[in-house]
């Protein structure tokens, strides 16, 4: 069995990014979750000219930096400057302009007096205390981005923040990676969809629904392509036609050792590199990483194949562990692709038997203090999908250690 750490190595190496032939232009309010393909950059400065940050006067430092509440410097006001309001007068020595919060400066106010620092009589404004400096309260042009320099770079991932930076740039689209496209195959006579009755021996397919939700909340595109009988020749076309649509393939079952386990010869008779067969890694000890040749992707990148176990359990953790990680890296992302890891306190023993990496599920609960781990109630066995019900964390016990005592530090992977 290959250890957690070797496997993920082969799959993050294999995983290669997407390429400049994997791209498309969307309009803005259709880039949230995309990633950068292009480097943005804005024919705009930001600020995109010089503004006030305080409601207050503006001014020429020349005029106030001697003033005092006992000695005030009076000044004519001449203009107020509301927001989206462009100053029609120049500020003269002894003058000043009534200015809010991201009005623009006028031409020759160097600086800005809040106005809590003012007393008005009329038209005259008393400026009380000295601004602390030169150019106090004042964004000034270009100060936080200059036109023409890199914006966002490629690899960025878009979500609010960035959506703001390129609305207020007027990026009104942008290039972006092609969704990672993700084929989906339950393997199993015993299997039948939600939708359908369940006869004595079947087993509902829960697998597909899971790992096309995981696959879709990780920026992918999830292709269902159903339930696949232990059929050799079923499991060929399937695999087949899913190499021909996808940048990653994930089957699920049908790679033990069992009579009637027939994914790792067809992926021979395939032509797939299969990288390895087996993970010291509890639950899911049974997984499969091939890769398909590199000309069935633009740019020498090979399809990826994960042959998961088909306990619901196992199949998600592998996902968690192995899947989504290179479906990230996959997606172009130059940063944040890496599993997720953190230490927490356990609010209960947890125990392994030390041969394997083991994977405890539960949830990671922030506290004031530090996080804690909080073991999920009931049978960890692989098959019990049950008490995986709101998991947002697996704690990890890494193999020779076979317990955590209540109270001590564990690593937690988390979502």
């Amino acid at each position: 069995m290959l250890p957690v750490n070797e496997a993920e190595a082969i799959i993050l190496n294999e995983a290669q990014p997407m390429g400049v032939s994997d791209t498309e232009i969307v309009d803005l309010w259709e880039a949230v979750g995309r990633v950068v393909a292009v480097p943005v950059t804005s024919r705009l400065d930001f600020p995109h000219w010089d503004n006030s940050a305080m409601d207050g006067y503006a001014v020429r430092y020349a005029d106030v930096s001697q003033c005092s509440a006992e000695n005030p410097t009076i000044l004519d006001i001449i203009e107020e400057i509301p927001a989206g309001y462009a100053p029609q007068m120049a500020i003269a020595p002894r003058q000043a302009a009534r200015i809010l919060t991201g009005s623009m400066m006028p031409s020759g106010a160097d600086t800005v007096v809040m106005q809590e620092n003012t007393r008005t009589e009329g038209s005259q404004v008393y400026i009380l205390t000295a601004p602390s400096q030169l150019g106090a309260f004042v964004r000034r042009q270009g100060e936080y981005y200059q036109a023409g320099a890199p914006l966002l770079d490629r690899g960025t991932l878009l979500s609010a923040p960035e959506i703001a930076v390129l609305a207020a740039a007027q990026c009104v689209q942008v290039s972006v990676f092609s969704k990672v496209r993700v084929a989906i195959i339950s393997t199993g006579s015993e299997l039948v969809s939600p939708d359908r009755p369940l006869q004595p021996g079947q087993i509902v397919d829960s697998n597909q629904y899971a790992l096309a939700a995981l696959i879709e909340q990780a920026g992918g595109v999830p292709l269902m392509l159903g339930i696949v009988p232990d059929n050799p020749q079923a499991i060929r076309e399937a695999i087949a036609e899913a190499t021909q649509i996808a940048d990653i393939i994930l089957s699920s079952g049908g790679v033990s050792v069992g009579d009637y386990d027939y994914v790792d010869s067809v992926l021979a008779d395939l032509g797939a590199k299969v990288h390895f067969h087996q993970v010291a890694i509890k639950p899911g000890k049974p997984l499969t990483f091939a890769t398909f040749s590199q000309s069935m992707q633009p740019e020498g990148r090979s399809v990826l194949y994960f042959g998961l176990p088909g306990n619901p359990v196992s199949a998600l953790v592998t996902a968690w562990r192995f899947v989504v990680p290179a479906l990230k890296k996959r997606s172009g992302l130059a940063a944040g692709w890496q599993p997720k890891w953190a230490i927490a306190r356990s609010r209960q023993p947890l125990k392994s038997d030390g041969r394997r990496e083991t994977y405890l599920w539960g949830q990671l609960i922030p506290t004031p203090q530090e996080s804690e781990f909080e073991l999920a109630t009931g049978s960890h066995s692989s098959g019990n999908l049950i008490n995986l019900a709101r998991t947002n964390a697996l704690a990890v016990l890494p193999v020779g250690e076979t317990q955590v005592k209540l109270g001590e530090r564990v690593k937690v992977l988390y979502f």
